[in-house]
C-alpha cells in the first residue's frame, strides 16, 4: 500500500471510526470524497496548523457539514489544535467537534457549515474579500494578499436555490482564485439523485461563467491533480472540478448506497469495512506512523511558507507603511478616523419623505 493511499484510507477509517464511536453521523461523505480531500490538502493547500489565522492562509471549506469527520480528521492529523480525544467524542457535549463545524468552535474551521449551500456562498464572500484586497494593496513585487478560496460541495448543495446566486455572482466577478470540488456521488438521504435531481451542473455552471473540469475519478489523485493544476492556471474564471466518487467508499455492503449516508455502518459493516482496506489494526482510532508522519509535514510546510510570507511582509511595511497601517486596519475590522464626518448633517427637513433605500444608499456612499 502506498503512502497516499494509506492516508486515504486513515481518512476513512477515523471518519468511520468517530462516527461508530457516537452511534451518529454521516459516514457515506468524508469516505466518499477522502482521496480528493486527501489530494487536496496534501498537495495544494496553503496553510499552518500551528497558526490557522494566518492572514494569507488558502481558505478551505467544506460545504455539506455533515460530512464533518473528513475536516475534523484532516486537522488533527496535518497537526492543528484538535487532540484525538477529540475525534473520539465526536458529536459529545462540550467537545470541539460538533455534528456539524462550527466556526469559532475548532481551530481550522473558516466556516459554519450544515445547511447546504451555505459553504458555497461563505467561499465566495471569501474570495470576494480576497480580491477586493489585493487590488486595493498588493504592489509591484509584493503580493502580499494572495491566497485561494478552496471548497468541497455536494449534490445537496447544488440543489440549494442560494448556491445559484452565488455561483452566478462569482462568475460575473471572474472570481479566478475560487476552486471548487464538487462531490458528485449521485446519491442524496432518499436514494439515487435520479429521483430528485438531474440537471447537467457542468453545463449550468458554464453559464454562470465557471471552468468546468471534468468529470474525473474521484479516486484518482493524479486526475485529482492535474485538475487542480488546470484550475490553478486559469485566472480569468472561477473552477468547478467535477469529481466521480462513490459514496461510502470502503464499505463493502454499503458503499454506493443511500444507506451509508446518514447513520453509523454498525460494528460489523466496520469490521468487513477494516478488511476490504486492508487495515492491519481492529482498535479504533489507531493511526498508522507511517501515515502520521506524512500528514504532519504540513506543520514544517506551512511554517516555511509563513516565513517567506512574513519577511515580504516586512519589507511591504518599510516600504509602503500608510497601506501597510491601512491594511492592519482593515483586517482588525477598525474603522478609520472620522468615519462618520459628515454624516449628521447629510440630511435636512426636505428629506423627511425621501425613501428609506435612497437614505440608506446616501449613507453608504458618505461612509
Amino acid at each position: 500500500m502506498s503512502v497516499d493511499e494509506l492516508c486515504i484510507n486513515t481518512l476513512r477509517i477515523l471518519s468511520m471510526d468517530a462516527i461508530q464511536k457516537a452511534n451518529s453521523g454521516h459516514p457515506g461523505a468524508p469516505m466518499g470524497m477522502a482521496a480528493m480531500a486527501y489530494t487536496l490538502w496534501d498537495k495544494y493547500l496553503k496553510h499552518n496548523p500551528k497558526d490557522p489565522k494566518w492572514i494569507n492562509r488558502d481558505r478551505f471549506i467544506l460545504s455539506p457539514g455533515h460530512a464533518s469527520t473528513i475536516l475534523y480528521s484532516l486537522l488533527h492529523l496535518t497537526g492543528y489544535d484538535l487532540p484525538l480525544d477529540e475525534l473520539k467524542n465526536f458529536r459529545q457535549w462540550g467537545s470541539k467537534t460538533p455534528g456539524h463545524p462550527e466556526f469559532g468552535m475548532t481551530p481550522g474551521v473558516e466556516a459554519t457549515t450544515g445547511p447546504l449551500g451555505q459553504g458555497f456562498c461563505n467561499g465566495i464572500g471569501m474570495a470576494i474579500a480576497e480580491k477586493w484586497l489585493a487590488e486595493r494593496y498588493n504592489r509591484p513585487g509584493y503580493n502580499i494578499i494572495d491566497h485561494y478560496t478552496y471548497a468541497i460541495v455536494s449534490d445537496g448543495d447544488m440543489m440549494e436555490g442560494i448556491t445559484s446566486e452565488a455561483a452566478s455572482l462569482a462568475g460575473t466577478l471572474k472570481l479566478g482564485k475560487v476552486i471548487y470540488l464538487y462531490d458528485d456521488n449521485d446519491i442524496s438521504i432518499e436514494g439515487s439523485t435520479d429521483i430528485t435531481f438531474k440537471e447537467d451542473v457542468g453545463l449550468r455552471f458554464k453559464a454562470y461563467g465557471w471552468q468546468v473540469i471534468g468529470p474525473v475519478d474521484g479516486n484518482d489523485i493524479d486526475a485529482i491533480s492535474d485538475a487542480i493544476n488546470k484550475a490553478k492556471g486559469e485566472s480569468r474564471f472561477p473552477s468547478l472540478i467535477i469529481c466521480k466518487t462513490i459514496i461510502g467508499c470502503g464499505s463493502p455492503n454499503k458503499q454506493g448506497k443511500c444507506s451509508s449516508h446518514g447513520e453509523p455502518l454498525g460494528i460489523d459493516e466496520v469490521v468487513l469495512s477494516r478488511a476490504k482496506m486492508n487495515w492491519q489494526c481492529s482498535e479504533p482510532f489507531k493511526i498508522p506512523d507511517d501515515s502520521l508522519v506524512h500528514f504532519r509535514k504540513a506543520i514544517e510546510k506551512g511554517k516555511t511558507e509563513q516565513d517567506n510570507w512574513q519577511k515580504l511582509f516586512h519589507s511591504y511595511r518599510n516600504l509602503y507603511p500608510d497601506e501597510y497601517k491601512q491594511l492592519i486596519r482593515d483586517l482588525n475590522s477598525e474603522l478609520p478616523a472620522n468615519w462618520d464626518e459628515g454624516l449628521d448633517t447629510l440630511f435636512t427637513d426636505a428629506d423627511l419623505k425621501l425613501a428609506t433605500r435612497e437614505a440608506s444608499g446616501q449613507i453608504i456612499n458618505i461612509i
